[in-house]
C-alpha cells in the first residue's frame, strides 16, 4: 500500500498545485481541459466547507470563470492518507491549508477533505467533501513558515 499512497499523495498534491497556478494565472486557459477535466468523473460531486453541493460540469464552469482571479492565492497539502480501500475506489483524506484564498472564507485557513477516488490509475476524482477546521484549533499552517 504505500507505493500507492505515494501515488495519491502526488495526485492530491498535483491537482492541488494547478489549483495556485489556475487561480493565479500561471496556467494557460487550455490546462483546464487538459489537466483538470480529466481528473474528474462526470457525475463528481462536490460538497464545500459550507455545505453547498456542485457537480462535476459545475465545478468545471466555476473554474473557467475564476482563471487567475486570485493572484496571492497558495496551498499546502498535508497528512494525505488513504482511509479505506473499497473495491475499485479509493476513501482517501488530506488536510488543505489554504493563504490569500479570496473566495474560500477567511484568507487563510485550512480544511479537512475526504475524497472517494477510483483504485485505477490515472485516478478519477469521484466524490470531494470538504469540512473547514476551526481557526482557534491552534494548529500551525505550513504556509506560516514561508
Amino acid at each position: 500500500m504505500q507505493a500507492l499512497e505515494q501515488d495519491v499523495r502526488k495526485e492530491v498534491e498535483e491537482l492541488h498545485a494547478f489549483f495556485v497556478d489556475w487561480f493565479t494565472g500561471k496556467a494557460a486557459p487550455q490546462d483546464l481541459d487538459r489537466i483538470f477535466v480529466p481528473r474528474f468523473s462526470d457525475d463528481m460531486l462536490f460538497i464545500s466547507p459550507s455545505g453547498a453541493t456542485s457537480t462535476g460540469k459545475e465545478l468545471v464552469q466555476m473554474f473557467r470563470d475564476g482563471h487567475g482571479a486570485n493572484p496571492a492565492f497558495r496551498i499546502a497539502i498535508t497528512d494525505v492518507k488513504i482511509q479505506r480501500e473499497i473495491g475499485d475506489c479509493l476513501l482517501v483524506t488530506y488536510t488543505e491549508w489554504q493563504k490569500g484564498g479570496d473566495v474560500s472564507g477567511a484568507a487563510g485557513n485550512s480544511r479537512i477533505t475526504t475524497a472517494l477516488f477510483s483504485k485505477q490509475q490515472p485516478f478519477q476524482w469521484l466524490h470531494v467533501h470538504e469540512t473547514m477546521m476551526p481557526p482557534e484549533d491552534g494548529t500551525t499552517s505550513p504556509l506560516d513558515a514561508e
